[in-house]
């Protein structure tokens, strides 16, 4: 039941999603999405790049388009030079354009600790919004970027993973979503969402609890940006793997055994992470395929949708 009775409202709050759904017209329905991160990396511009990126993630989650960015800015400013915020701004502000939006404004106060994102609106047809719980059995599920952004952030700023190692991976995370949604909108893409904080395990359940179905995850097909796993062999880990675990307790098995650490790679929490799409399982390796041609080397059919008594996740 829509919120307020608005039949308009196609997609609230109500089903987890990415972004609101507002129809406008009978062809034009209006995304609507709000994030915000602290700095993941001490450099500022990379912050801006990888925090707008993220925010922007959300309309393409849904399969839309973004049209125009608001800025979200909480700054020390009686502690931290202003110079660093222009290169923050400066870094969202590319990534906007890039995104072929609009910077329309913002909003900014002072606050303890920096952080930065955007609102986000955009547009999609009303007959052609992709949810996290479209899935179908008998579906793939293709994931486009690679996991463990969560532990490697925490690992570097606890001196464990050296700048130069996180720096290589900075322009994937980085990395718009555009190009893959665009690729798999010419599909039947029966389902859709972005791998954020919850996590593969946690956005999978999602997906799966949306859809009523079970999720055979394969875990050795999982894309791991490089010293991911070793990290957590090495006992970093992050302020949210034990929430994400909690939250999924009771809804995901695993068929086969796990390390220790590869079983919190789960749990893992992303920023800018890929997008997590459901598809006929006929049509998934040559989305792979075109997304690796495309330049989305990490893109990998990564799960299969099936019948089960109750819906969850399992790791084979």
């Amino acid at each position: 039941m829509p919120a307020f009775g608005d039949d308009n409202l196609l997609v609230g709050f109500e089903t987890s999603d990415d972004a609101a759904v507002y129809r406008l017209t009978p062809d034009i329905a209006m995304v609507s999405t709000v994030d915000y991160i602290t700095p993941p990396v001490d450099d500022p511009w990379w912050f801006g790049q990888i925090a707008a990126a993220n925010s922007l993630s959300d309309i393409y989650a849904m399969g839309g388009k973004p049209l125009t960015a608001l800025n979200l800015v909480m700054f020390p400013s009686k502690k931290l030079d202003l110079g660093l915020l222009k290169h923050i701004l400066r870094g969202g502000s590319e990534k906007i354009i890039e995104a072929r939006a609009s910077m329309a404004g913002g909003h900014s106060v002072d606050d303890n600790e920096p952080k930065y994102g955007l609102a986000v609106n955009g547009q999609v047809h009303p007959d052609r919004i992709l949810t996290n719980h479209g899935c179908q059995i008998g579906d793939a599920l293709v994931l486009t970027k690679p996991l463990g952004t969560g532990v490697l952030f925490n690992a570097n700023r606890s001196g464990k993973l050296p700048y130069a190692e996180l720096e290589a991976i900075l322009p994937q995370v980085a990395a718009l979503n555009d190009e893959a949604i665009e690729l798999a909108l010419t599909y039947k893409i029966h389902a859709c969402t972005d791998i954020t904080g919850f996590g593969i395990m946690g956005h999978s359940l999602e997906m799966a609890r949306g859809s009523g179905i079970q999720i055979n995850l394969l875990f050795d097909a999982l894309p791991l940006y490089p010293n991911a796993l070793e990290m957590y062999r090495k006992g970093e880990t992050t302020g949210s793997n034990r929430a994400n675990r909690l939250l999924a307790e009771g809804f995901w098995e695993t068929s086969i055994k796990l390390k220790s650490e590869a079983e919190e790679l789960l749990f893992d929490p992303q920023t800018s992470g890929g997008l997590l799409m459901a598809l006929p399982e006929s049509e998934a390796d040559e989305l792979v395929d075109e997304l690796r041609k495309a330049g989305l080397a990490a893109a990998t059919k990564v799960a299969s949708v099936v019948a089960g008594d109750s819906p969850g996740v399992r790791v084979v």
